[in-house]
């Protein structure tokens, strides 16, 4: 079965951060995930990790101003320099917590924005990917674009797998891969069975959340458990993170979880520990 880990800015939000480690390893998960670890020094955020045997496997670099309305800089001319900045930090936080995968947010484009403007943010863009993988390469980290819907949000500079695997491919590195999350992909293209089998060898992690509200993956119009079979006939063997919303406290929806698996197996197929 595949291997799950629980996005704690999304889960366990009943505790404070640091709190919903130990929560998620209560609950069974031997993996993490998280949006930005930045407001906790590192090595806080890394004796959790050990004390409660969790892997940390993803999250995102700084973004920029998200209160001014930034969803990452990747792609924005002019601020180059504050991109590498902000990716050189999470390499320093993805080493001492030993995550090998690190999400470079894109950025929006203006509502208005003509082709010439598009064009010119997506050069932007491939040219601080180059930068970050060549950085990322020396650490053994692969870096990850993720198309998002346009509900979520607005503006962003791709919405489909299509778009970031044509960004993935123009960067031409080999720890360039795209981060495939499923609700963001029913909502703006469906046929996640195709999109699977197609894109699959160049998907470096998979996120769930029930559509259309996300909430937990039994909620909902996608039937995840036809897909977790198909990733398991498809031999994926990476992560899969739990990013949703708890229709209501995190504990009591986790049923749809242990319907899937034995307690002892949400992290490592085979861990008895």
């Amino acid at each position: 079965m595949p291997r799950f880990a629980a996005n704690v800015s999304f889960l366990f939000t009943e505790v404070p951060f640091l709190d919903r480690f130990a929560e998620a390893a209560h609950a069974g998960f031997r993996a993490v995930e998280c949006s930005f670890p930045y407001e906790v020094p590192a090595k806080e955020v890394a004796a959790r990790l050990k004390e409660n045997r969790l892997e940390m496997v993803l999250f995102n670099a700084p973004p920029g101003d998200w209160t001014a309305g930034d969803r990452g800089t990747g792609s924005l001319p002019g601020r180059e320099h504050e991109f590498a900045a902000s990716f050189v930090t999470a390499l320093r936080y993805a080493q001492t917590l030993g995550c090998s995968r690190v999400h470079a947010m894109a950025g929006t484009v203006p509502a208005d924005a003509d082709a010439e403007r598009r064009a010119r943010q997506r050069s932007t863009l491939i040219r601080n990917l180059r930068f970050a993988c060549g950085e990322a390469a020396e650490q053994g980290v692969t870096v990850l674009l993720e198309p998002l819907n346009p509900r979520d949000m607005p503006n962003y500079l791709f919405t489909t797998q299509d778009e970031a695997h044509a960004i993935r491919a123009e960067v031409g590195a080999a720890n360039l891969k795209v981060q495939m999350d499923l609700y963001h992909a029913q909502i703006v293209e469906g046929d996640l069975t195709d999109r699977i089998r197609r894109w699959l060898p160049h998907v470096g992690h998979i996120q769930v959340a029930g559509v259309p509200g996300r909430h937990e993956p039994d909620v909902g119009e996608v039937n995840y458990a036809w897909i977790f079979k198909l990733l398991d006939d498809l031999k994926y063997d990476g992560w899969i993170g739990c990013e949703y919303r708890p229709l209501q406290n995190t504990a009591a929806g986790l049923t749809w979880l242990y319907r899937l698996l034995d307690r002892k197996r949400v992290g490592v197929p085979g861990d008895d520990d």
